[in-house]
């Protein structure tokens, strides 16, 4: 779903109360809230939707798939999402 879509599909949803301007506007500042609580180390819910945490990835050895030789892989941080029961329930 594209940005385009999702606004679209948020304007069905609530109707001519709002315009597309507007729900693009909250769109971004809801984007840059969430990536705003990952960069302190915060987590997040989306009500529905899921959880959003930061996690460390431990440094580890990994194998070049076309040579075959050992890399060096750094340790980094990076996004975990968990689903929530809802979406679960619903993809079952």
């Amino acid at each position: 779903m594209t940005k385009a879509e999702l606004i679209d599909a948020v304007k069905a949803k609530l109707g001519d109360d709002v315009t597309k301007a507007s729900i693009g506007r909250v769109l971004e500042a809801a984007g840059d809230a969430f990536l705003g609580a990952l960069k302190k180390g915060d987590s997040f819910t989306i009500l529905n939707l899921g959880s959003m945490k930061v996690v460390k990835r431990a440094a580890r050895q990994g194998r070049n798939p076309r040579t075959g030789e050992a890399v060096k892989i750094p340790a980094r941080k990076v996004v975990k999402f968990t689903t929530s029961k809802a979406v679960k329930d619903a993809l079952n």
